[in-house]
Protein backbone atom coordinates (compact mmCIF):
# COMPACT_ATOMS: atom_id res chain seq x y z
CA UNK A 1 0.00 0.00 0.00
CA UNK A 2 2.68 2.51 0.68
CA UNK A 3 4.77 1.58 -2.28
CA UNK A 4 1.76 2.54 -4.41
CA UNK A 5 1.31 5.42 -2.67
CA UNK A 6 4.49 6.42 -3.46
CA UNK A 7 4.05 5.41 -6.93
CA UNK A 8 0.82 8.08 -7.41
CA UNK A 9 2.82 10.62 -5.25
CA UNK A 10 5.56 10.51 -8.67
CA UNK A 11 2.89 10.18 -11.04
CA UNK A 12 1.30 13.11 -9.82
CA UNK A 13 4.44 14.80 -10.03
CA UNK A 14 5.22 14.05 -13.22
CA UNK A 15 1.68 15.12 -14.34
CA UNK A 16 1.90 18.35 -13.58
CA UNK A 17 5.47 18.65 -14.71
CA UNK A 18 3.98 17.23 -18.08
CA UNK A 19 1.34 20.12 -18.30
CA UNK A 20 3.83 23.09 -17.47
CA UNK A 21 6.09 22.31 -20.75
CA UNK A 22 2.97 22.58 -23.51
CA UNK A 23 1.82 25.12 -21.42
CA UNK A 24 4.67 27.28 -21.60
CA UNK A 25 4.38 27.23 -25.62
CA UNK A 26 1.14 27.57 -26.36
CA UNK A 27 -0.29 30.39 -23.60
CA UNK A 28 1.75 33.26 -25.45
CA UNK A 29 0.22 32.56 -28.70
CA UNK A 30 -2.60 34.79 -28.19
CA UNK A 31 0.31 37.98 -26.51
CA UNK A 32 2.30 37.62 -28.92
CA UNK A 33 0.59 41.33 -30.22
CA UNK A 34 1.22 42.62 -26.93
CA UNK A 35 4.64 41.99 -26.73
CA UNK A 36 5.30 43.33 -29.96
CA UNK A 37 3.24 46.40 -29.11
CA UNK A 38 5.61 46.53 -25.39
CA UNK A 39 8.87 45.87 -27.36
CA UNK A 40 8.06 47.69 -30.66
CA UNK A 41 9.41 43.95 -31.96
CA UNK A 42 8.68 43.17 -35.72
CA UNK A 43 6.62 39.85 -36.56
CA UNK A 44 9.74 37.74 -37.31
CA UNK A 45 11.43 38.84 -33.65
CA UNK A 46 7.53 37.87 -32.44
CA UNK A 47 8.01 34.34 -34.20
CA UNK A 48 11.25 33.46 -32.12
CA UNK A 49 9.52 33.43 -28.94
CA UNK A 50 8.29 30.64 -29.44
CA UNK A 51 11.00 29.19 -32.22
CA UNK A 52 14.06 30.15 -29.75
CA UNK A 53 12.21 27.65 -26.44
CA UNK A 54 11.70 24.80 -29.37
CA UNK A 55 14.73 25.03 -30.90
CA UNK A 56 16.78 25.16 -27.72
CA UNK A 57 15.02 22.36 -26.47
CA UNK A 58 15.16 20.39 -29.42
CA UNK A 59 19.43 21.25 -29.41
CA UNK A 60 19.85 19.75 -25.58
CA UNK A 61 17.32 16.71 -26.03
CA UNK A 62 20.01 13.82 -26.73
CA UNK A 63 23.32 15.51 -24.85
CA UNK A 64 20.57 15.84 -21.89
CA UNK A 65 19.63 12.19 -21.83
CA UNK A 66 22.89 11.20 -21.84
CA UNK A 67 23.60 13.56 -18.74
CA UNK A 68 20.49 12.45 -17.21
CA UNK A 69 22.18 8.65 -17.17
CA UNK A 70 25.69 9.85 -15.99
CA UNK A 71 24.38 12.36 -13.16
CA UNK A 72 20.94 11.23 -12.18
CA UNK A 73 17.53 11.65 -13.39
CA UNK A 74 16.28 13.05 -10.38
CA UNK A 75 19.20 15.31 -10.32
CA UNK A 76 18.37 16.35 -13.76
CA UNK A 77 14.60 16.55 -13.38
CA UNK A 78 14.83 18.98 -10.39
CA UNK A 79 17.13 21.27 -12.08
CA UNK A 80 14.80 21.23 -15.41
CA UNK A 81 12.17 22.37 -13.10
CA UNK A 82 14.52 25.12 -11.05
CA UNK A 83 15.41 26.33 -14.82
CA UNK A 84 11.77 26.98 -15.94
CA UNK A 85 10.52 28.57 -12.84
CA UNK A 86 13.88 31.09 -13.06
CA UNK A 87 13.44 31.62 -16.47
CA UNK A 88 9.90 32.72 -15.93
CA UNK A 89 11.02 35.17 -13.84
CA UNK A 90 13.56 36.35 -16.43
CA UNK A 91 10.72 36.64 -18.84
CA UNK A 92 8.11 38.18 -16.82
CA UNK A 93 11.42 41.08 -16.13
CA UNK A 94 12.34 41.52 -19.46
CA UNK A 95 13.08 44.85 -20.52
CA UNK A 96 13.78 44.61 -24.05
CA UNK A 97 13.10 41.74 -26.87
CA UNK A 98 16.61 40.42 -26.58
CA UNK A 99 16.35 39.78 -23.23
CA UNK A 100 13.11 37.81 -23.54
CA UNK A 101 14.58 35.41 -26.55
CA UNK A 102 17.23 35.07 -24.38
CA UNK A 103 15.35 34.06 -21.68
CA UNK A 104 13.07 31.98 -23.58
CA UNK A 105 16.10 29.95 -25.07
CA UNK A 106 16.99 29.43 -21.43
CA UNK A 107 13.66 28.12 -20.61
CA UNK A 108 13.87 25.37 -23.60
CA UNK A 109 16.91 24.16 -21.77
CA UNK A 110 14.93 23.48 -18.63
CA UNK A 111 11.94 22.20 -20.58
CA UNK A 112 14.55 19.34 -22.61
CA UNK A 113 15.68 18.08 -18.93
CA UNK A 114 12.06 17.58 -18.54
CA UNK A 115 11.47 15.87 -21.28
CA UNK A 116 14.29 13.34 -21.50
CA UNK A 117 13.81 12.45 -17.36
CA UNK A 118 9.87 13.04 -16.75
CA UNK A 119 9.03 9.82 -18.63
CA UNK A 120 12.25 7.87 -17.77
CA UNK A 121 11.28 8.17 -14.03
CA UNK A 122 7.68 6.86 -14.72
CA UNK A 123 9.18 4.02 -16.98
CA UNK A 124 10.93 3.21 -14.05
CA UNK A 125 8.45 3.62 -11.16
CA UNK A 126 5.69 2.09 -13.21
CA UNK A 127 7.83 -0.91 -14.38
CA UNK A 128 5.01 -3.51 -14.83
CA UNK A 129 1.64 -3.44 -16.41
CA UNK A 130 0.50 -0.08 -14.77
CA UNK A 131 2.71 1.71 -17.31
CA UNK A 132 0.89 2.31 -19.67
CA UNK A 133 -2.38 3.59 -17.30
CA UNK A 134 1.02 6.14 -15.77
CA UNK A 135 1.34 7.11 -19.37
CA UNK A 136 -1.93 7.41 -20.24
CA UNK A 137 -2.24 10.20 -17.32
CA UNK A 138 0.71 11.61 -18.43
CA UNK A 139 -0.28 12.18 -21.81
CA UNK A 140 -3.81 13.58 -21.02
CA UNK A 141 -1.84 16.26 -18.98
CA UNK A 142 0.60 16.82 -22.28
CA UNK A 143 -2.65 17.72 -24.23
CA UNK A 144 -4.72 19.25 -21.18
CA UNK A 145 -1.72 22.09 -20.91
CA UNK A 146 -1.97 22.49 -24.42
CA UNK A 147 -5.71 23.11 -24.11
CA UNK A 148 -5.21 25.44 -21.36
CA UNK A 149 -2.42 27.02 -23.00
CA UNK A 150 -4.63 29.55 -25.31
CA UNK A 151 -7.48 29.56 -22.85
CA UNK A 152 -6.29 30.43 -19.11
CA UNK A 153 -2.99 32.50 -21.05
CA UNK A 154 -5.49 34.72 -22.86
CA UNK A 155 -7.40 35.40 -19.95
CA UNK A 156 -4.38 36.07 -18.08
CA UNK A 157 -3.02 38.65 -20.72
CA UNK A 158 -5.95 39.94 -21.24
CA UNK A 159 -6.70 40.60 -16.89
CA UNK A 160 -3.35 40.68 -15.95
CA UNK A 161 -0.86 41.23 -18.40
CA UNK A 162 1.24 38.76 -20.40
CA UNK A 163 3.77 39.21 -17.88
CA UNK A 164 1.31 37.01 -15.29
CA UNK A 165 1.54 33.86 -17.46
CA UNK A 166 5.17 33.81 -16.75
CA UNK A 167 4.51 34.53 -12.55
CA UNK A 168 1.79 31.23 -13.15
CA UNK A 169 4.72 29.24 -15.08
CA UNK A 170 7.21 30.23 -12.18
CA UNK A 171 5.10 29.68 -9.10
CA UNK A 172 4.15 26.09 -10.57
CA UNK A 173 7.41 24.86 -11.35
CA UNK A 174 8.42 25.83 -8.00
CA UNK A 175 5.94 24.04 -6.32
CA UNK A 176 6.91 21.12 -8.26
CA UNK A 177 10.75 21.60 -7.85
CA UNK A 178 9.97 21.31 -3.99
CA UNK A 179 7.33 18.44 -4.17
CA UNK A 180 10.02 16.47 -6.55
CA UNK A 181 12.96 17.49 -3.70
CA UNK A 182 10.57 15.63 -1.33
CA UNK A 183 9.04 12.60 -3.39
CA UNK A 184 12.01 11.50 -5.44
CA UNK A 185 14.19 9.57 -3.52
CA UNK A 186 16.92 7.89 -5.94
CA UNK A 187 18.91 9.31 -8.78
CA UNK A 188 18.13 6.29 -11.03
CA UNK A 189 21.74 6.77 -13.00
CA UNK A 190 22.29 4.73 -16.32
CA UNK A 191 25.08 2.58 -17.19
CA UNK A 192 27.34 5.04 -18.52
CA UNK A 193 31.13 5.06 -19.18
CA UNK A 194 33.79 7.64 -18.44
CA UNK A 195 34.26 8.60 -21.97
CA UNK A 196 32.43 11.86 -22.87
CA UNK A 197 31.07 12.07 -26.42
CA UNK A 198 31.77 15.77 -26.53
CA UNK A 199 32.31 15.77 -30.37
CA UNK A 200 28.91 13.89 -30.85
CA UNK A 201 27.13 16.42 -28.90
CA UNK A 202 28.12 19.21 -31.02
CA UNK A 203 27.58 17.60 -34.38
CA UNK A 204 24.55 16.71 -33.40
CA UNK A 205 23.33 20.27 -31.51
CA UNK A 206 24.82 21.99 -34.89
CA UNK A 207 23.01 19.28 -37.44
CA UNK A 208 19.43 19.67 -35.35
CA UNK A 209 19.57 23.29 -35.15
CA UNK A 210 20.07 23.64 -39.43
CA UNK A 211 17.82 21.11 -40.10
CA UNK A 212 14.98 22.56 -37.67
CA UNK A 213 16.02 26.42 -38.95
CA UNK A 214 16.32 25.50 -42.77
CA UNK A 215 13.01 23.86 -42.61
CA UNK A 216 11.38 26.73 -40.69
CA UNK A 217 12.53 29.09 -43.28
CA UNK A 218 12.24 27.19 -46.56
CA UNK A 219 9.65 29.60 -48.24
CA UNK A 220 11.44 33.17 -47.23
CA UNK A 221 14.98 32.72 -47.23
CA UNK A 222 16.75 31.67 -50.21
CA UNK A 223 19.79 29.96 -47.77
CA UNK A 224 17.43 27.52 -46.00
CA UNK A 225 17.90 24.72 -48.59
CA UNK A 226 21.96 25.23 -48.48
CA UNK A 227 21.50 25.22 -44.68
CA UNK A 228 19.24 22.20 -44.73
CA UNK A 229 22.09 20.34 -46.64
CA UNK A 230 25.07 21.26 -44.42
CA UNK A 231 22.76 19.69 -41.22
CA UNK A 232 21.87 16.95 -43.01
CA UNK A 233 25.84 15.87 -43.74
CA UNK A 234 26.62 16.96 -40.12
CA UNK A 235 24.15 14.61 -38.68
CA UNK A 236 25.78 11.72 -41.43
CA UNK A 237 29.04 12.70 -39.19
CA UNK A 238 27.48 12.68 -36.17
CA UNK A 239 26.10 8.81 -36.95
CA UNK A 240 29.64 7.92 -37.88
CA UNK A 241 31.19 9.50 -34.91
CA UNK A 242 28.51 7.21 -32.32
CA UNK A 243 29.25 3.90 -34.45
CA UNK A 244 32.75 4.25 -33.51
CA UNK A 245 33.14 5.34 -30.20
CA UNK A 246 32.47 3.13 -27.26
CA UNK A 247 29.82 4.97 -25.37
CA UNK A 248 28.01 7.05 -27.97
CA UNK A 249 25.62 9.77 -26.82
CA UNK A 250 23.25 8.24 -29.26
CA UNK A 251 23.65 3.80 -29.76
CA UNK A 252 22.56 4.01 -33.19
CA UNK A 253 22.81 0.35 -33.46
CA UNK A 254 19.71 0.11 -31.84
CA UNK A 255 17.60 1.46 -34.80
CA UNK A 256 19.05 -1.53 -37.02
CA UNK A 257 18.31 -4.28 -34.16
CA UNK A 258 15.32 -3.16 -32.17
CA UNK A 259 12.60 -2.64 -35.00
CA UNK A 260 9.81 -1.99 -32.11
CA UNK A 261 11.56 0.79 -31.29
CA UNK A 262 12.51 2.14 -34.79
CA UNK A 263 8.96 1.67 -36.16
CA UNK A 264 7.07 3.34 -32.85
CA UNK A 265 9.43 6.56 -33.22
CA UNK A 266 8.67 6.54 -37.36
CA UNK A 267 5.02 6.48 -36.35
CA UNK A 268 5.38 9.34 -33.44
CA UNK A 269 7.27 11.58 -36.55
CA UNK A 270 4.33 10.87 -38.79
CA UNK A 271 1.99 11.12 -36.10
CA UNK A 272 3.22 14.99 -35.73
CA UNK A 273 3.69 16.30 -38.69
CA UNK A 274 0.23 15.41 -39.54
CA UNK A 275 -1.48 16.84 -36.81
CA UNK A 276 0.12 19.73 -35.32
CA UNK A 277 -0.41 22.05 -37.74
CA UNK A 278 -4.42 21.66 -37.49
CA UNK A 279 -5.03 23.87 -35.06
CA UNK A 280 -3.36 26.61 -36.75
CA UNK A 281 -4.86 25.73 -40.33
CA UNK A 282 -8.55 25.46 -38.38
CA UNK A 283 -7.94 28.84 -36.30
CA UNK A 284 -7.16 30.62 -39.61
CA UNK A 285 -10.16 28.90 -41.32
CA UNK A 286 -12.38 29.96 -38.63
CA UNK A 287 -11.57 33.26 -38.15
CA UNK A 288 -10.42 34.64 -42.08
CA UNK A 289 -13.45 33.00 -43.85
CA UNK A 290 -16.06 32.57 -41.28
CA UNK A 291 -15.19 35.80 -39.15
CA UNK A 292 -14.98 34.09 -35.63
CA UNK A 293 -13.35 35.90 -33.01
CA UNK A 294 -10.20 33.91 -31.73
CA UNK A 295 -11.58 33.01 -28.49
CA UNK A 296 -14.81 31.56 -30.66
CA UNK A 297 -12.46 29.34 -32.80
CA UNK A 298 -10.65 28.32 -29.54
CA UNK A 299 -13.88 26.82 -28.01
CA UNK A 300 -14.47 25.11 -31.43
CA UNK A 301 -10.92 23.58 -31.47
CA UNK A 302 -11.40 22.59 -27.69
CA UNK A 303 -13.23 19.76 -29.24
CA UNK A 304 -10.28 17.73 -29.97
CA UNK A 305 -8.60 18.56 -27.18
CA UNK A 306 -10.92 17.57 -24.62
CA UNK A 307 -11.07 14.18 -26.61
CA UNK A 308 -7.78 13.33 -26.43
CA UNK A 309 -7.33 14.09 -22.93
CA UNK A 310 -10.75 12.26 -21.74
CA UNK A 311 -9.45 9.32 -23.71
CA UNK A 312 -5.74 9.26 -23.34
CA UNK A 313 -5.94 7.76 -19.56
CA UNK A 314 -7.99 4.97 -21.23
CA UNK A 315 -6.43 3.96 -24.08
CA UNK A 316 -3.16 4.31 -21.96
CA UNK A 317 -4.80 1.60 -19.56
CA UNK A 318 -5.74 -0.55 -22.56
CA UNK A 319 -2.01 -0.69 -23.54
CA UNK A 320 -1.48 -2.83 -20.60
CA UNK A 321 -3.72 -5.39 -21.98
CA UNK A 322 -3.67 -5.39 -25.81
CA UNK A 323 -0.79 -4.90 -28.37
CA UNK A 324 0.41 -1.35 -28.67
CA UNK A 325 0.49 -2.37 -32.71
CA UNK A 326 -3.41 -2.89 -32.87
CA UNK A 327 -4.18 0.34 -30.51
CA UNK A 328 -2.04 2.66 -32.32
CA UNK A 329 -2.55 1.32 -35.96
CA UNK A 330 -6.49 2.24 -35.18
CA UNK A 331 -5.54 5.58 -33.85
CA UNK A 332 -3.75 6.08 -36.57
CA UNK A 333 -6.08 5.01 -39.08
CA UNK A 334 -9.29 7.10 -37.49
CA UNK A 335 -6.65 10.10 -37.28
CA UNK A 336 -6.34 9.67 -41.18
CA UNK A 337 -10.26 9.69 -42.05
CA UNK A 338 -10.61 12.60 -39.41
CA UNK A 339 -8.52 14.73 -41.24
CA UNK A 340 -9.74 13.56 -44.56
CA UNK A 341 -13.42 14.11 -43.65
CA UNK A 342 -11.98 17.90 -42.42
CA UNK A 343 -10.60 18.58 -45.23
CA UNK A 344 -13.99 17.92 -47.04
CA UNK A 345 -15.80 19.86 -44.48
CA UNK A 346 -13.50 22.89 -45.01
CA UNK A 347 -13.71 22.18 -48.71
CA UNK A 348 -17.78 22.15 -47.88
CA UNK A 349 -17.14 25.71 -46.07
CA UNK A 350 -19.06 24.30 -42.93
CA UNK A 351 -18.66 24.62 -39.35
CA UNK A 352 -21.14 22.47 -38.59
CA UNK A 353 -19.23 19.24 -39.79
CA UNK A 354 -15.84 20.60 -38.37
CA UNK A 355 -16.98 18.64 -34.70
CA UNK A 356 -17.48 15.01 -35.75
CA UNK A 357 -14.03 15.33 -37.74
CA UNK A 358 -12.03 16.62 -34.51
CA UNK A 359 -14.09 14.26 -32.07
CA UNK A 360 -12.63 11.84 -34.17
CA UNK A 361 -8.89 13.05 -34.70
CA UNK A 362 -9.35 13.68 -30.81
CA UNK A 363 -10.42 9.87 -30.05
CA UNK A 364 -7.49 8.81 -32.43
CA UNK A 365 -4.83 10.95 -31.31
CA UNK A 366 -5.38 9.55 -27.88
CA UNK A 367 -5.46 5.81 -29.44
CA UNK A 368 -2.57 6.37 -30.61
CA UNK A 369 -0.06 8.50 -28.82
CA UNK A 370 -0.41 6.64 -24.96
CA UNK A 371 0.12 3.36 -26.30
CA UNK A 372 2.87 4.01 -28.73
CA UNK A 373 4.57 6.06 -25.58
CA UNK A 374 4.40 2.51 -23.40
CA UNK A 375 5.99 0.93 -26.54
CA UNK A 376 8.72 3.03 -26.99
CA UNK A 377 9.75 2.78 -23.25
CA UNK A 378 8.98 -0.66 -22.99
CA UNK A 379 11.34 -1.55 -25.86
CA UNK A 380 14.27 -1.24 -24.25
CA UNK A 381 16.56 -1.88 -21.09
CA UNK A 382 16.25 0.50 -18.31
CA UNK A 383 19.47 1.99 -18.74
CA UNK A 384 18.36 3.35 -22.27
CA UNK A 385 15.12 4.67 -20.91
CA UNK A 386 16.42 8.68 -20.59
CA UNK A 387 18.18 8.17 -24.55
CA UNK A 388 14.36 6.70 -25.42
CA UNK A 389 13.17 9.73 -24.27
CA UNK A 390 14.80 12.06 -25.81
CA UNK A 391 14.70 10.27 -29.12
CA UNK A 392 10.85 10.36 -28.72
CA UNK A 393 10.52 14.21 -27.86
CA UNK A 394 13.50 14.12 -30.38
CA UNK A 395 10.98 13.07 -33.03
CA UNK A 396 7.96 14.67 -31.52
CA UNK A 397 9.44 18.08 -32.29
CA UNK A 398 11.27 17.15 -35.70
CA UNK A 399 7.16 16.21 -36.98
CA UNK A 400 5.35 18.96 -35.50
CA UNK A 401 8.29 21.32 -37.65
CA UNK A 402 7.68 19.60 -40.16
CA UNK A 403 4.07 20.26 -39.97
CA UNK A 404 4.54 23.75 -39.63
CA UNK A 405 6.85 23.71 -43.00
CA UNK A 406 4.50 21.35 -44.97
CA UNK A 407 1.44 23.99 -44.26
CA UNK A 408 3.77 27.18 -45.09
CA UNK A 409 4.62 25.68 -48.43
CA UNK A 410 0.95 25.15 -49.26
CA UNK A 411 0.18 28.53 -48.81
CA UNK A 412 2.68 29.46 -51.60
CA UNK A 413 1.10 27.75 -54.03
CA UNK A 414 -0.72 30.22 -57.04
CA UNK A 415 -4.08 30.09 -57.76
CA UNK A 416 -4.92 31.87 -60.66
CA UNK A 417 -8.39 33.81 -60.65
CA UNK A 418 -9.47 33.24 -57.49
CA UNK A 419 -10.34 35.50 -54.80
CA UNK A 420 -8.18 36.09 -51.37
CA UNK A 421 -10.77 33.89 -49.28
CA UNK A 422 -10.97 31.32 -52.02
CA UNK A 423 -7.02 30.88 -52.06
CA UNK A 424 -6.53 30.64 -48.22
CA UNK A 425 -9.34 28.01 -48.29
CA UNK A 426 -7.89 25.76 -50.75
CA UNK A 427 -4.44 26.06 -49.38
CA UNK A 428 -6.51 24.87 -46.05
CA UNK A 429 -8.42 21.86 -47.88
CA UNK A 430 -4.82 20.81 -49.54
CA UNK A 431 -2.98 20.71 -46.52
CA UNK A 432 -5.69 19.02 -44.65
CA UNK A 433 -5.60 16.17 -47.74
CA UNK A 434 -2.00 15.98 -47.81
CA UNK A 435 -2.15 15.41 -43.24
CA UNK A 436 -4.13 12.85 -44.00
CA UNK A 437 -2.22 10.85 -46.51
CA UNK A 438 0.67 11.06 -44.55
CA UNK A 439 -0.97 10.00 -41.62
CA UNK A 440 -2.71 6.99 -43.66
CA UNK A 441 1.21 6.08 -44.56
CA UNK A 442 2.09 5.96 -40.52
CA UNK A 443 -0.07 2.76 -40.49
CA UNK A 444 2.29 0.62 -41.60
CA UNK A 445 5.35 1.27 -39.29
CA UNK A 446 2.29 1.78 -36.10
CA UNK A 447 1.39 -1.95 -37.65
CA UNK A 448 4.46 -3.80 -38.14
CA UNK A 449 6.63 -3.14 -35.32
Amino acid sequence: MLEKLKEHKILIVIMVTSFVTPFASSALTLSLPDIGRMYQASPDQLGWVIESFVLSSLVFLLPLGRTADRYGKRRVFLWGNAIMALTSVLCALSTSIAMLLAARALQGVGAAMLYVTSMAILSIVYSGKGRGMAMGWMTAMVYGGLAAGPVLGGYLNDTLGWQSIFVFLAVLSTAVFFAARHVLQEEWRGKVGKEKDGLGAILYGIAALLLVYGLTTLVESTLAPALMLLGAILFFLFVRVELRIKNPMLPVRIFTKNRTFTCSNIASMLNYAATFAVSFLLSLYLQSVHGLSAQEAGLVLLTQTVMQTVVSPLTGKLSDKYPASILSSVGMALTALGLAALAIATHANSIVALFPCLFAIGIGFAFFSAPNNNTIMGSVPAEYYSMASSVLSTVRLIGQTASIAIVTLAVTIPWAGLAQEEMLRRDITLSLFFFAIICAIGILPSRIR
